[in-house]
């Protein structure tokens, strides 16, 4: 995943506000980076444009060697689908639905066929094996972040994103999902990218970087506690 010069500007009134200021990133596959920053630094933007869902003011975001800024909406929806999963800060679960159709659902927004086999793979592999069929009013608040991670990874995505996935979450979970992220990352090869206001989730990337006045500034390791 690249980010090329990226600006962002937002108009405020009667000027307008610059929420990224030529910013560039690049994530190697099976590489997690970390960015930081205070609330309105524009880091959500920042993992807002890396997952397609915006569209930069100027500046190139590759995705699968996909350019993808390029794109209208429509095509930027296709490439987000097909390439980009999303871990958000809260589940958003469908309380309704087990724990496999979590994840098939994904299959059905794509277009394809139900695809069970791959959905139990995913559930195994965040540590949720043979929990395909239970509800989700049954699972632990770390369990669901889990299906969260397992239901990003449906489409075999290139990139990764991740919104504050630990910040509900108490020490100790914080720190399994931390390395599920990590595991999934290695063995799947994604480009993965949290934004996080958590150290430790920072310490545990391979790279990271802060957010500031919509500049976008990388960290040593040492900085992070």
């Amino acid at each position: 995943m690249i980010l090329r010069d990226i600006t962002m500007v937002y108009p405020d009134g009667d000027s307008t506000l610059t929420a990224l200021d030529g910013v560039s990133l690049e994530v190697p596959s099976g590489e997690v980076a970390a960015i930081t920053g205070e609330s309105g630094s524009g880091k959500s933007t920042l993992l807002s444009i890396a997952a397609g869902l915006l569209s930069p003011t100027s500046g190139e975001v590759w995705v699968a060697g996909q350019r993808i800024d390029q794109l209208d909406d429509n095509g930027r929806a296709r490439a987000r689908l097909d390439h980009v999963g999303v871990i958000f800060q809260q589940p958003n679960l469908i309380s309704s639905l087990g724990v496999r159709d979590q994840l098939l659902i994904t299959d059905h927004m794509r277009g394809l066929k139900p695809r069970p086999e791959r959905a139990d793979e995913l559930l195994a592999l965040v540590g949720l094996e043979g929990m395909g069929a239970r509800k989700m009013s049954k699972l632990s608040g770390g369990q669901r972040q889990r299906v969260n991670v397992a239901r990003a990874l449906m489409a075999d995505p290139a990139v990764l994103v991740a919104d504050e996935p630990t910040s509900a979450l108490d020490s100790q979970l914080s720190q399994e999902i931390t390395e599920l992220l990590v595991r999934v990352t290695k063995e799947l090869g994604t480009a993965t990218v949290v934004v996080t206001h958590d150290m430790a989730v920072a310490a545990a990337a391979d790279s990271s970087y802060h957010v500031a006045d919509g500049k976008l500034f990388s960290k040593a390791k040492q900085d992070l506690g």
